[in-house]
């Protein structure tokens, strides 16, 4: 029996990543490896986590089960292009049959792109998303990948996406397909402790924009439906069950971000953000983002001089979840009128007081519910206080609308003359 024939998506297409969470959640790296049938692991993190012990940890714990371990400990914070090549040149000629990231989001997407290139060998920018990249299809499977991160906010652990920049265009993309997400993810908040509250707060909010942006991006079933089904999005937009991931994550970040930012070792506010930012990672992971991460790649690639506190890198960056959130308040004040019981609802998870509110009153206060989160936490005021000014605004925008993967999840049409708004109202909140 065949079914009406209608123009928008009806199937709900919905994966995700098997997990383990929890206080020594890592030291069962070990016997994962054996059980995928390891026997030469290549272990991937940077220099800085080097110096924390963990990876040398994880290593000895896959080696007691009789397998062979590699470290590769020279990963670029916020990866490129060029890094990921560099990594992937790095190893040429080795073969490993796992792959286990140690790290945040930068270590997680890079392992990725570097699984893939080693695996499917071809220049970076053949997989990377259009209309900058050529977006060609990954040929098949990947080698097993165990992620453990240490930070608590890309959600990178559970997605299907390598997020990286793309110097000579001065511009932030990805490449996303199926077969990039990771085998499994060991989620041990004890890998967490080590965050500076910057790095704390720059994730935990990453957390927020995600949930944000997945649950009220445009729903699946009003997208239009793939030809095949091999052309269906990774991204398909918001729907039942990425709802209930996000409505969570939000609640999480409510309640412990400051906490976590805070105190380091406040561990009980360390187990439900890194729980939080996998909720947030399974939400969009699925569902999609759309304007803050649009505008967010952009923003990344033009950075001045802007040196993040908190972060021990020697060069100039603005870290993903900065990037993300800075425009946030004003990207949500765009889109309230166009789903205000979502926008409200998440309004309210944040702390606010709706009593005597309208629905439109509260969703509007969303964006004011963000800024107060953001000053608690010591987060840049704006654009300007990561170093861009108004002059940066058409780049910004030209930048943004390449990102149309992303900004078909809008819940609401925006151009070239809405962007420019809302770039300049994120120049300062307070």
């Amino acid at each position: 029996m065949q079914g009406p024939d209608y123009p928008t998506e009806t199937i709900l297409h919905y994966s995700t990543v098997p997990l383990k969470l929890g206080f020594g959640a890592a030291d069962e790296v070990g016997y994962e490896a054996k059980r995928l049938g390891a026997e030469r692991v290549l272990i991937c993190t940077d220099k800085n986590l080097r110096a924390t012990g963990h990876p040398d940890r994880i290593q000895e714990i896959i080696e007691n089960e009789g397998i062979g371990v590699e470290i590769y400990d020279d990963v670029h914070a916020e990866p490129t292009d060029k890094s990921i090549e560099t990594v992937a040149n790095d190893l040429k000629g080795n073969e490993f049959d796992l792959y286990v990231a140690v790290g945040g989001g930068s270590i997680i997407d890079t392992t990725k792109a570097v699984s893939l290139l080693i695996t499917y060998p071809a220049p970076v920018m053949e997989y990377v998303n259009k209309p900058i990249g050529h977006a060609k299809p990954v040929p098949g499977p990947l080698k097993p990948l165990l992620v453990l991160p240490t930070t608590s906010g890309t959600g990178s652990e559970t997605t299907p996406v390598s997020v990286l920049d793309i110097l000579d265009m001065k511009v932030k993309t990805g490449i996303s397909h199926p077969f990039l997400r990771p085998t499994m993810a060991l989620l041990d908040p004890l890998l967490t402790v080590s965050m500076s509250p910057e790095i704390s707060a720059s994730t935990g909010m990453d957390v927020l924009t995600h949930a944000l942006e997945s649950y009220t991006s445009l729903p699946f079933d009003k997208r239009k439906k793939p030809d095949h089904p091999s052309q269906r999005a990774a991204y398909i937009g918001s729907n039942i069950i990425s709802d209930i991931f996000c409505v969570k994550a939000i609640e999480i970040v409510a309640k412990y971000l400051r906490r976590a930012v805070a105190d380091p070792y406040d561990l009980e506010a360390r187990w439900h953000m890194m729980m939080g930012s996998t909720l947030a990672g399974i939400g969009f992971g699925n569902a999609g983002v759309h304007i803050p991460h649009s505008m967010a790649y952009p923003i990344g690639g033009l950075v001045h001089d802007y040196r993040p506190p908190g972060y021990n890198v020697d060069e100039v960056m603005v870290p993903h979840g900065q990037a993300v959130t800075i425009t946030a308040p004003a990207a949500f004040r765009y889109t309230a009128p166009v789903w205000p019981e979502k926008h409200a609802y998440a309004a309210e998870l944040l702390g606010l007081n709706n009593k005597d509110m309208s629905v439109k009153e509260a969703a509007m206060a969303l964006s004011d519910e963000i800024i107060e989160l953001m000053k608690d936490i010591s987060f840049p005021n704006g654009l300007s206080g990561m170093g861009f000014t108004e002059t940066d605004i058409p780049q910004i925008v030209e930048g943004t609308l390449k990102q149309q993967r992303l900004l078909v999840g809008c819940p609401r049409q925006v151009g070239e003359k809405e962007l420019t708004e809302i770039a300049r109202e994120s120049m300062k909140y307070w």
